[in-house]
């Protein structure tokens, strides 16, 4: 029974005698965007008039002519066959959460009978994957399977090289023959464009050269390393990413010795191995270390335009899975693979910059420049407040509830840190008193509004915050680390696109009234401070005093994903979305019901591999070590022995009787609650008895196994623990 784990531990413990994959770090300058058609490159390919007009179309945001996407495949094409590519595809993020390929040869016969390499303007455009096989929440019928994936010149096509390979991958958005997006891509851009137009508009009461504003982010990504060979022999990892059983370690993350501390060598070579591979594909890869829990590791980029950042995260977790298993690792990106250490989430830094390079989230040094940081500032912080719910469903997912709370990670309820200096300053602004000196060395100035110089670094952090302040960015520490981060970052722009235009208007009717300008700015901006007063939070939000006190501030406190998705299809929603071209109502509702039918499927999953488990493997060990110790009393007894002699084994075979026989009965209460819940034709309904009812017993034959795993002869039990799991060597 327990062969395969201790072979499996046999070869994790070896690993490091072993030849490793030899991994020498190269020089950033000399490979960075090595692989990636980049726009300096298309400089070489194109005509002269040609390069302009695409880089003029890619900065206005204009739609591309055919004539350009002819020069432009063709160039694509000799760059690539000049790299001994032999395949393209539309590089897509469908709505499974991951992204999608169908490769395609350069290759084709002529007339004569000869090979050609033939790549067009069309191929380069778009091709037609089948629409109704992806999620697509009912727009697609198995019968109307036509879709479409359209280029997107803003993120440049780049080889993705594995060792069967190369591949032109073409980032593109995925849409259905009816023109609803079926990706995640498309509503990002949209919310992009929405952003810009509003962040600009209101820009120029500043400063009149402003013309363009792009949002910028930088995603830090945590995730977790485990052997190969003791991932192959948990077949709860293997089918779900976590482990649904497993006895917390003796030793954990309470020694707090890993975060920050040496890396170990194997798990270095695949960190030196992976930045080399990233950086030939653009992705800005800057920092690296251990994260808090054992054989948890972090890596994060550099700040980029947001439409290319998710792009690059996207690609950097499937080169992260194909780095991995070089190394004889697999990475695990599930929120919460281990019971009792920390999980892993996806922090989302972002900004907005504008084409003058000015952050507008930047404190300034003169007063019209602090009087737009506070004017984006605190539109911001208004924009969460009105919408916090919205932002709430857009980090929601069964892999996330394990998360979100858990005394590692920020809780369900959306809260906004600024630090003592800037929710100070913001007291004073609303109260309109002059400015008193915050630190000693801050500057007083004069003007509208009255507040001092402010600086970088003016905060301290918070940890238990969701959405923090952190020097010139919002840092938006809920997204999960398994997500695609461009869900949460179009309900950011989207949001934030609409408080804007709000705040225009406002702005304009005070004016138009004949109030001066910087007066009519600082009083709508007073307004807001004062109405949205209840998101900020400068305490531990992982106290149980925070939840009565949200409570009390009328804050959301949606715990489960279901109850939390509900948000999307409610009128003032769907109005949002509608009013901003985000999404229809019917891409809106889809999106609902995928996300509900994702919710619920990998509960499902959940279910089935805990009820398999149990019955194949936890059981018959613990019949079998049972009947072992069944024959030792029958021994002991038959030497005429007192019963006290074996009164400890009787109380082991009582234990495994009773541990046993319980998760064998929840198992199939369990069973029976799923198959009830499968006859729900509602798909919230059905989620929610899934969450609900059904989840539930997770816990509860969980406690009996880990009870089990504890009595049970080490040299039985089925699956590696979490002691064997955790520790890289």
């Amino acid at each position: 029974m327990s062969s395969l784990r201790f072979k499996a531990v046999e070869v994790a413990s070896n690993r490091h005698q072993q030849e490793e994959v030899k991994v020498v770090s190269q020089k950033s300058t000399s490979i960075y965007c090595k692989n990636v058609f980049t726009i300096a490159k298309m400089r070489d390919y194109l005509p002269k008039n040609t390069y302009r007009e695409l880089v003029r179309t890619i900065d206005e945001g204009t739609q591309i002519t055919r004539d350009l996407a002819e020069y432009i495949s063709q160039a694509m094409k000799n760059w690539a066959l000049g790299h001994g590519v032999t395949h393209y595809t539309h590089w897509f993020q469908p709505l499974t959460g991951a992204t999608a390929e169908k490769h395609d040869a350069f290759f084709e016969p002529d007339e004569n009978n000869e090979a050609i390499e033939k790549f067009s303007a069309e191929s380069l455009v778009q091709q037609e994957p089948d629409a109704s096989s992806f999620p697509n929440g009912g727009i697609r019928n198995t019968f109307e399977a036509r879709g479409y994936t359209a280029w997107d010149p803003s993120s440049p096509a780049f080889i993705f090289e594995t060792g069967s390979g190369k591949t032109l991958c073409i980032p593109t958005v995925f849409v259905s023959y009816t023109g609803e997006s079926l990706d995640y891509k498309a509503p990002l851009l949209k919310a992009i464009s929405a952003v810009d137009k509003a962040a600009t508009d209101v820009a120029q009461y500043f400063d009149k050269s402003i013309t363009k504003v792009n949002a910028s982010l930088g995603i830090e990504q945590e995730y977790f390393l485990v052997d190969l060979s003791l991932y192959y022999a948990r077949p709860d990892l293997q089918s779900t990413g976590r482990t649904l059983f497993g006895h917390i370690s003796a030793k954990g993350q309470q020694l707090e010795d890993h975060y920050f501390g040496a890396i170990p060598e194997r798990v270095l070579a695949y960190m030196v191995d992976l930045e080399n591979e990233a950086l030939k594909l653009g992705i800005p890869l800057k920092t690296r270390h251990n994260e808090v829990a054992p054989s948890q590791f972090e890596c994060a980029p550099m700040y980029e335009e947001i439409n290319l950042a998710i792009d690059h995260n996207q690609l950097l977790m499937n080169l992260m899975e194909q780095i991995a298993l070089r190394h004889n690792f697999k990475i695990l990106l599930h929120e919460k693979p281990y019971s009792g250490v920390n999980g892993s989430g996806k922090h989302n830094n972002w900004s907005l910059i504008t084409n003058t390079g000015v952050n507008l989230l930047s404190p300034g040094k003169t007063p019209k420049n602090n009087l737009m940081f506070l004017t984006f500032f605190v539109n911001t912080i208004k924009a969460v407040y009105e919408n916090a719910d919205l932002l709430r469903a857009s980090i929601a997912s069964h892999s996330n509830d394990h998360r979100l709370g858990a005394n590692e990670a920020p809780p369900a309820i959306i809260s906004i840190f600024l630090g003592s200096q800037l929710d100070e300053i913001l007291e004073e602004v609303e109260s309109a008193r002059v400015a008193k000196k915050v630190k000693a060395e801050a500057n007083l100035w004069h003007g509208i509004p009255k507040i001092p110089e402010l600086k970088l670094d003016n905060t301290d952090r918070n940890r238990t915050s969701p959405f923090a302040f952190t020097g010139n960015k919002f840092e938006f520490r809920a997204v999960g680390s398994s997500s695609n981060s461009a869900l949460p970052m179009t309900i950011l722009n989207t949001i934030v696109a609409a408080q804007l235009i709000e705040f225009k208007a406002e702005v304009d009717k005070q004016i138009k009234k004949g109030t001066k300008k910087d007066l009519a700015l600082l009083n709508v901006i007073r307004k807001y401070i004062k109405e949205s007063k209840a998101i900020r939070f400068e305490g531990n939000g992982y106290s149980e005093e925070w939840e009565i006190e949200a409570a009390a501030r009328g804050l959301s406190n949606v715990k489960s994903t279901p109850k939390a998705l509900d948000v999307y299809v409610k009128p003032e929603s769907l109005e949002l979305f509608e009013k901003l071209g985000i999404y229809s109502k019917r891409e809106s509702e889809a999106r609902h019901e995928i996300l509900l039918e994702n919710f619920y499927k990998k509960l499902q999953i959940e279910a089935r591999v805990i009820g398999e488990i149990v019955s194949c493997q936890i059981a018959p060990v613990c019949f079998e070590y049972q009947n072992e110790l069944i024959e030792n009393v029958r021994g002991l007894k038959d030497l005429g022995l007192s019963k006290e002699a074996y009164s400890s084994q009787l109380n082991l075979v009582e234990r495994i009787s009773k541990h046993t026989n319980t998760v064998l009965e929840k198992a199939e209460e369990m069973r029976q609650a799923r198959k009830k819940a499968n006859t729900i034709d509602d798909v919230r309904e059905r989620s929610i008895a899934y969450d609900e009812i059904v989840k539930p017993y997770f816990d509860e034959i969980r406690y009996h196994v880990n009870k089990l795993e504890k009595i049970v002869d080490d040299q039985r039990w089925p699956l590696p623990k979490l002691r064997e799991l955790l520790f890289i060597h």
